[in-house]
């Protein structure tokens, strides 16, 4: 989970940077300025784990509705955390407070399409990320060891990425249980 946590924080980090820069560059900065905030990197981590819990839940719906009770979650994930960095550091990273569509400087809705495109990737990506961190798994000492001694927990079947994360979780989480 650790090793999934880490990759979303730098896929949103690449996302928002190359968001805010092409905002930039339509903006005519000819630098195509972009930034980001070291908070948001736990903050994509974080909220892309829920998005994990969420997909399995609705994993019978059509992914377009998928798409949209993700964008409720990112939505919600931005507004509870800037709520939460301005108690803790008297401001928020980022302030929407100018913005027309803005909630209380907190989110921007007038970014809901932007949201939900990121919502419709998530899956794909976290298919991509599973597939990574399996293939990863299996190079590693631990992994080796373990399929020697038989300790493996049972494989479902290869090519399915989100299947794939599962046997790796189980096998992290079954190699922490083994560690002294």
């Amino acid at each position: 989970m650790l090793s999934r946590f880490l990759l979303y924080g730098c896929t949103g980090w690449v996302l928002e940077v190359l968001f805010t820069g092409a905002g930039a560059a339509l903006s005519r900065d000819r630098s195509a300025t972009a930034r980001t905030y070291l908070w948001m990197h736990p903050i994509y981590g974080g909220t892309a784990l829920a998005l994990e819990e969420v997909s399995a839940r609705l994993k019978p719906l059509p992914r377009p509705l998928r798409a949209l009770a993700y964008t409720a979650l990112i939505f919600g994930a931005e507004y509870a955390t800037g709520w939460m960095l301005r108690k803790l550091l008297g401001r928020c990273p980022w302030d929407y407070a100018p913005h027309r569509w803005s909630v209380h400087g907190l989110i921007r809705l007038d970014y809901a399409p932007a949201w939900y495109l990121t919502a419709l990737m998530f899956e794909p990506v976290r298919d991509g990320l599973l597939h990574v961190t399996s293939e990863a798994l299996r190079h590693t000492p631990e992994y080796r060891e373990a399929e020697q001694a038989g300790e493996l927990p049972v494989c479902l079947p290869e090519g399915q990425a989100e299947q794939a994360g599962v046997v790796a979780a189980r096998f992290e989480q079954a190699h922490s249980e083994a560690a002294p």
